[in-house]
């Protein structure tokens, strides 16, 4: 029995024009999120096949495609939650206090994730993230779906950076990309999430 499944998204693949097209929102969600579901089901079938069976020499690698696939699906479920139609301008509330404070503004800050966001090499994501720690937000950049994030972070905002997500629309220009997508983000959507974080202790 498929333990993960594919969300639906809350508006039409159409809504995010003219900032991302159709077509990249149909094959982004239709196809790519679909892969990561479909991934991290197999693995976890493949897994209790292996546990049924006692052969644990593959177990290792499994767990390698658990990590990569439900990093996939997890990413794109914040992403197409963190984007609205008639969104973006600047956060208020909690959000944008935790910025002025974490940033020393809101310009300071989207300046730092435009330079995040622009120069990932390869494939992966730019992070807005909230360190359990610190209580502070933090940036950083996510390589492929789940390298080098910091122990303890938790994502408020992400912008997928892989190609298939804006290759049909912005070439390899990613700096247009970027700057339009901006135009997107539903701070209603991060504010939330930020909310609901308070009080999580990690140590």
């Amino acid at each position: 029995m498929a333990v993960y499944t594919l969300p639906e998204l809350p508006y039409d693949y159409a809504a995010l024009e003219p900032h991302i097209s159709a077509k990249i929102m149909e094959l982004h969600h239709s196809k790519h999120h679909k892969a990561y579901v479909d991934g991290a089901n197999t693995a976890l079938e493949k897994m209790a096949e292996a546990r049924e069976k006692g052969d644990f020499g593959t177990i290792g690698k499994l767990e390698k495609d658990l990590a990569f696939n439900l990093g996939g699906h997890l990413n794109h479920s914040v992403f197409w939650k963190n984007m609205a139609p008639d969104a973006g301008g600047e956060p208020e509330g909690d959000i944008a206090d935790a910025i002025a404070d974490s940033f020393g503004s809101f310009e300071a800050f989207k300046k730092q994730f435009d330079g995040v966001a622009t120069s990932i090499q390869g494939s992966g994501w730019a992070v807005l993230a909230h360190d359990s720690v610190s209580g502070r937000l933090v940036t950083f950049q996510m390589y492929d779906q789940q390298n080098s994030v910091p122990v303890g972070t938790l994502p408020l905002l992400q912008l997928d950076m892989w190609e298939h997500a804006f290759y049909l629309d912005y070439l390899n220009v990613k700096a247009d990309y970027v700057k339009a997508w901006w135009n997107l983000v539903n701070w209603q959507n991060v504010n939330s999430r930020l909310s609901s974080l308070k009080g999580v202790e990690i140590v």
